[in-house]
């Protein structure tokens, strides 16, 4: 599909009703309910990116434009790198995987370190690629810094004891690499889009596992 305005916010309205229904799956379980809210993040950052779109289309203010770029930029780079490793790490039951888990974590608090140390820093601007927003941070090493942050979020997801967050891993991984060869400027905006479609998997997980059993879908 061609990406733009319109579908950033169909595709985040349907990612938040995801979400919606991810945390209604929970039924008290407060250990899923951070990857629950996975979703839901994602589905609202679509529809905020949608608002990123219109304003440089001359629809909106460009204030406006830049607070919704701000919280774009701020979701994606430091929130996503983090939150992810941690709702796996919550997700699992005490014992080895959650040792291995642990790593990345780490590693993605780091990144989100150094990429918002690099926004603040500046300059974070925005412009309008073919079918894609590209955004731009001033990013040194960025092929290094970009590459730990694929392995903190996907590496983590990868690492689950459980089916559907290890397919979500899995789909994020390969769209990596197939947008990483198609575009650079675009890669946030297209990756994040994908992202936010394929947490459709968490639900599944939430919605599927039985709550009486200890390990639903573990794959060991």
């Amino acid at each position: 599909m061609c990406f733009s305005p319109q579908g950033d916010l169909a595709g985040g309205l349907v990612v938040t009703a995801i979400g919606i229904d991810a945390c209604r799956q929970t039924r008290g379980r407060s250990s899923l309910l951070l990857l629950a809210g996975v979703p839901l993040l994602l589905g609202a950052h679509q529809i905020d990116e949608a608002l990123v779109w219109w304003s440089l289309q001359g629809h909106l203010s460009h204030q406006v434009g830049r607070v919704a770029m701000w919280v774009y930029l701020v979701v994606a780079m430091v929130v996503v790198p983090v939150i992810v490793p941690v709702a796996v790490l919550t997700l699992e039951p005490p014992g080895r995987r959650r040792w291995a888990i642990a790593p990345f974590v780490a590693l993605g608090t780091g990144v989100a370190v150094v990429l918002l140390v690099t926004m603040l820093h500046g300059p974070v601007t925005v412009r309008l690629g073919a079918y894609h927003l590209a955004y731009s941070i001033g990013l040194r090493h960025g092929i290094l810094v970009v590459g730990l942050y694929i392995v903190a979020a996907c590496g983590a997801l990868l690492a689950s004891g459980y089916r559907h967050v290890v397919i979500f891993g899995l789909a994020n991984l390969v769209a990596i690499v197939v947008l990483a060869r198609l575009t650079a400027d675009g890669f946030a905006s297209l990756w994040c889009f994908y992202a936010a479609i394929t947490s459709g998997a968490i639900t599944l997980h939430l919605r599927y596992a039985k709550p009486h059993r200890a390990h639903p879908y573990a794959l060991t």
